[in-house]
């Protein structure tokens, strides 16, 4: 089997995680170090990366491949394109970014609409890829999820002796019927979970994005054996405290992020009713895209909170840090009862890193990794206990305070350089192994 030799039947490699922290999502100074020396290698990879996202908003992608970058490996990316302006090809941080295909504004509109591009996204990156291969093969290639089956774009690498990687950053029979409120056993959600089994077996190894997800992939597709968690370690680099310029006297909440149901934004609009009348200096800051976007403006506008809650466009990840290490607090308002319960959030440990407070709804996910010392947490789906939260952040400086500093205290601690060594060796376990096979 094609198995890199370090990886164990745990989620992570090391022993099994335990609630609110795993505890091997870290690794101590010691080992850290002794990691980083192993993992540098004596001969340069050539790795490839496809992801149907904007590499440059993407910060789980974006993490690997400069970490491959900085130790002299040859990282090639294929993604989409946000806009005109963007190149075609662009050098960033010594990864190599090829933009094949602009991101169609229809695919939000319905399932059918939204699975065209994403198929004519497998066929270009497909066509790339084989075509780069020819040129100088890949010693490994990275697939990046939404969709699964994006993963068989990279069947001729494969077959000529490159390992593959798929990552699953979200499970996606779940997010389908988030989405599309579609029933669990529907037809479409069968399928959808026969490719991810497919999708899974193609690969090599599977990484997947938090606990949760690996209990329940491994056991849906019966390949534990060679999956292996990396949550979305925030890169201290550039989420960092110390950033904060404004002083204007406004009080800012701020919510980063897709404008999806799951997502429960509205529910973070309706509590701002009850927030900026017992605050009249407060304001809600949205950043983002998505499906509710017409529907939460409508919302802003019912209540007459225009003045009060503002939209903008997503912005790259450069622009956003500043924006979030400028806010008061940060929100995450998800919903306990949809995809979002299971979902890990990002954004939770970047405004850790960025010595901003976050409110966070209770949801199973959140509870496995966090607990009331780092987050505020407030009931899902209950806009009152939403806006209690707010306030109780906002107006308490203690409380403020004592968030801060231990939600630093944790990202520190559970940053990418805790995980970064395991993935380097994880790749070069995997060249290792497809050196030796016969």
């Amino acid at each position: 089997m094609f198995q890199p030799a370090y990886i164990s039947n745990s989620p992570m490699g090391f022993d099994a995680p335990k609630s609110p922290v795993p505890a091997a999502s870290v690794l101590d100074p010691e080992r850290s170090a002794e990691a980083v020396r192993a993992s540098t290698p004596t001969v340069r990879k050539r790795v490839a990366m496809v992801t149907h996202s904007f590499y440059e908003s993407d910060g789980r992608v974006t993490r690997y491949a400069e970490a491959l970058a900085s130790r002299g490996d040859t990282v090639e990316v294929f993604a989409l394109k946000r806009d005109r302006t963007a190149l075609a090809r662009e050098v960033r941080s010594g990864v190599t970014v090829y933009r094949i295909q602009s991101r169609s504004a229809q695919e939000r509109q319905s399932s059918i609409a939204y699975l065209f591009p994403l198929l004519r996204f497998l066929l270009s990156s497909s066509w790339h890829l084989s075509h780069r291969h020819f040129r100088q093969r890949y010693d490994v290639v990275h697939v990046h999820n939404i969709p699964d089956f994006l993963v068989f774009a990279a069947w001729l690498p494969r077959l000529m002796g490159a390992a593959v990687i798929l990552d699953i950053h979200d499970i996606v029979p779940e997010l389908y019927g988030s989405k599309f409120a579609t029933g669990r056993e529907g037809a479409v959600i069968r399928v959808l979970k026969w490719v991810e089994r497919q999708s899974a077996h193609f690969a090599h190894h599977v990484i997947i994005s938090n606990h949760l997800w690996w209990k329940k992939f491994s056991a849906r597709t019966k390949t534990s054996d060679k999956c292996s968690v990396f949550i979305n370690n925030v890169d201290t680099r550039i989420f960092r405290p110390g950033l904060r310029t404004r002083q204007d006297g406004r009080l800012i909440a701020i919510f980063p992020g897709g404008l999806q149901w799951h997502q429960g934004v509205d529910l973070a609009v309706r509590a701002f009713q009850l927030v900026s009348a017992a605050l009249p200096t407060a304001e809600l800051h949205i950043y983002g895209n998505g499906k509710m976007k017409p529907s939460l403006l409508a919302l802003t506008q019912e209540l007459a909170l225009t003045e009060k809650v503002k939209f903008f466009p997503p912005v790259p990840l450069a622009e956003i840090v500043p924006l979030m290490a400028n806010a008061d607090v940060g929100v995450v308002p998800k919903r306990a009862d949809t995809f979002g319960n299971e979902a890990y959030s990002t954004k939770i440990m970047e405004f850790m890193s960025l010595g901003v407070p976050v409110v966070v709804s209770r949801t199973r996910i959140d509870e496995y990794y966090f607990n009331d010392s780092v987050v505020h947490f407030f009931s899902s789906g209950d806009i009152t206990s939403l806006a209690e939260a707010l306030l109780a952040v906002l107006r308490d400086s203690r409380r403020k305070q004592e968030l801060v500093g231990a939600g630093l205290k944790y990202a520190q601690t559970h940053g990418w350089d805790s995980r970064k060594p395991d993935y380097l060796r994880l790749v070069d376990s995997l060249c290792a192994t497809a050196v030796s096979a016969p």
